[in-house]
């Protein structure tokens, strides 16, 4: 069996290669471990997507993206005008159409076990491993969107320096049976900074709102905080980071930025023993957190888990050695580059696993990233994409969002197209 393209991994940055590489024409086969597409945007309940207010550069999938959600249901537009409040669970649904609309073959329950590449053909040769079958399949290029690099490991490419701290990672959940119009009339007077605290009734009669808490600085809601961990109703640790969020059609619940996830000094989350007993540590938290919202948060008082992320959400873990390394210093003094891969304005945002050690910083004007940095340092037609991407750490803590990923996976998409003409 032959493709063009072959991409490992159906998250934010795959799933977006899938889509535009096969409305080009290129024949591509999309390989996701899951049974369902969109990792961090669907199984890790990660909505909204951050707005970005930069030059739209390689953004058609998301374009898309937003007409097909609204088919749906699944989208709603909110806090200045960002497009990215979505519904996870239809999320799961609109992907699939999305890929069904332009002919792309998936295989789900799969993954990529060998993958050689015969530098006389230049053709990569698989074995994909789907349960106990498997199935051998060529390609002319690769996409690894595995979010940690999995072909790259397999074919024995170079890797960035991962002696550097790592990012907190966070295990979200969403909280539903919640009165929203109890509780936004009395976020809304708890609360009166509406930067921080945004409110909105819209057309459908659905409250949306979004407000924060987090232990490194002072907040509104930082003295109820206080308040909970006095009276042992949460640890310490689980106040680091507390963000909500609503949801697009589903009007009595809340999407939970929390809780995150610290780790020691000597712990890696690449490690499965550490990363296992995040998963652990993380679901505690949330009993802990939610218990917390129904004695604390008006209008929750019957409020119970609905959902909880499968999967952990990892901020940075392997970043791969591409034929350009994307530095700190790039954002902070913008250039051009040649091939520009997407534009962005995004802080650079470091969730520490110390207290007071967090950084979000500003950026004072957009910023490019090219193409180089998908493109392995010493295999051509090999691409990583998503938070595997070729740059320095605190780079990478800027460039990781979700609408960079989408415009990541469009760029190498199209890159490959230019290549195969």
């Amino acid at each position: 069996m032959k493709y063009d393209l072959i991409i490992a991994g159906g998250g934010t940055s795959g799933v977006a290669a899938a889509y535009i590489a096969s409305k080009l024409g290129i024949k591509t086969l999309l390989v996701e471990k899951s049974d369902v597409l969109g990792g961090a945007i669907t199984q890790g309940l990660v909505v909204p997507v951050m707005k970005l207010n930069a030059e739209n550069i390689n953004t058609d999938f998301y374009t898309d993206l937003i007409a097909f959600a609204k088919k749906y249901n699944a989208q709603h537009t909110f806090i200045d005008d960002n497009n990215g409040w979505f519904n996870p669970e239809l999320l799961k649904i609109v992907f699939d159409d999305m890929l069904k609309s332009v002919k792309c073959d998936v295989l789900f329950s799969s993954q990529i076990n060998e993958c050689s590449l015969s530098f006389t053909e230049n053709i990569f040769h698989t074995e994909i491993n789907h349960k106990l079958l498997s199935i051998y399949v060529d390609a002319n290029y690769i996409i690894d969107a595995t979010s940690n690099g999995e072909i790259f490991k397999i074919l024995n490419c170079d890797f960035q320096n991962t002696d550097e701290n790592t990012q907190a990672a966070t295990l979200r959940f969403m909280l539903s049976g919640i009165n929203m119009k109890v509780f936004s009339d009395w976020l809304s007077n708890y609360d009166k900074d509406r930067q921080i605290t945004p409110i909105e009734a819209n057309d459908n009669s659905q409250i949306y709102l979004s407000t924060a808490c987090t232990w490194d600085k002072k907040w509104a809601l930082t003295p109820i905080f206080k308040a909970a961990v006095k009276e042992g109703v949460l640890d310490i640790d689980d106040t680091a980071y507390f963000q909500t969020f609503s949801v697009a059609s589903m009007p009595d619940t809340l999407a939970i930025n929390a809780p995150q996830i610290l780790l020691g000094d000597d712990e890696s989350i690449s490690d499965p023993f550490v990363y296992s007993r995040a998963l652990k540590q993380g679901r505690e938290r949330i009993f802990r957190l939610a218990k917390f919202i129904k004695l604390y948060f008006k209008g929750c008082e019957n409020s119970y888990i609905s959902h909880i992320s499968d999967t952990l959400g990892i901020r940075e873990s392997y970043r791969i050695k591409g034929k350009y390394t994307f530095t700190v210093d790039d954002i902070l003094n913008p250039k051009k580059f040649d091939n520009i891969a997407f534009a962005s304005d995004y802080p650079i945002d470091i969730h520490s696993n110390k207290k007071s050690e967090s950084m979000l910083n500003k950026v004072q004007s957009t910023y490019y990233v090219p193409i180089d940095c998908l493109i392995s340092e010493s295999i051509n037609n090999l691409y990583g994409v998503g938070r595997i991407i070729s740059a320095d750490f605190q780079a990478q803590a800027a460039i990781r969002t979700q609408m960079n990923c989408f415009s990541m996976g469009e760029a190498a998409a199209k890159d490959i197209k230019s290549k195969l003409c």
